[in-house]
């Protein structure tokens, strides 16, 4: 029996249409026919999420989105995936709060890089994501050294996720600007670069991408559609 995915969304709604889309492909593919994923979906306000992030209040977009896992839960949700990088930071939070299982967006970046045998890997994502442990540990912990550009660079990558990308807004020159910097992080000896960040797939793709693309958001919404119709026994395969 297909499981039901329990997504929380809108963090940017941008990448959580990708979500979606990734997710209904897979199971399509899969299974054939008419069929189509079974999805529960809450959408969250990103401005509320946005404004606890740059004030440092996680503790408050920890309750937002814990209530959020809590009703998908109530409605009959058999796991959770967050559709977006940087509030992973509050999985261990939201997790006191449900006895459904979330599949970690880190973990299953770290299974593609290991099955691609990168070791090595440039992350990309919210300034968030990029210097703060929470998700870089997880790759640690898997044996993956994840390696991040300069602090001007970080500010250049976050400031377009923000005021671009979440806004819909694609530029030339910002991806140029990410070509540049992916290229640096070549050159430090990344083997393959992580779009640790969702929205960052809008941009950067394989066909620009100085080093082999890993699209958190591609990874995780298949990984995610795999698992509910039993191509994976468990979260962590």
């Amino acid at each position: 029996m297909m499981k039901t995915i329990g997504l929380i969304g809108g963090m940017s709604w941008e990448s959580t249409v990708t979500y979606y889309q990734i997710i209904n492909e897979t199971v399509s593919r899969e299974l054939g026919g008419l069929h189509s994923a079974k999805i529960l979906m809450y959408s969250v306000d990103f401005a509320e999420i946005e404004e606890c992030q740059s004030s440092g209040d996680w503790a408050k977009s920890a309750e937002i989105l814990g209530a959020a896992a809590l009703n998908l839960q109530k409605a009959g949700a058999d796991f959770i995936v967050i559709c977006t990088n940087t509030m992973h930071k509050v999985v261990p939070e939201i997790s006191e709060r449900i006895n459904i299982p979330i599949m970690h967006i880190a973990d299953a970046t770290a299974d593609a890089l290991i099955a691609a045998e990168v070791k090595t890997a440039a992350l990309l994502g919210t300034k968030y994501t990029m210097k703060q442990d929470f998700y870089k540990e997880r790759l640690t912990a898997r044996g993956i050294n994840a390696l991040i550009p300069d602090d001007n660079d970080v500010e250049i990558v976050n400031n377009v996720i923000y005021d671009e990308l979440c806004r819909g807004i694609i530029s030339p020159s910002s991806r140029d600007e990410y070509v540049r910097i992916i290229a640096g992080l070549k050159q430090r000896g990344a083997e393959g670069v992580i779009l640790g960040c969702t929205e960052i797939g809008l941009l950067i793709n394989a066909d620009c991408s100085p080093l082999p693309v890993f699209d958190t958001t591609l990874i995780h919404a298949e990984k995610a559609a795999l698992f509910s119709v039993g191509k994976r026994r468990c979260l962590n395969e």
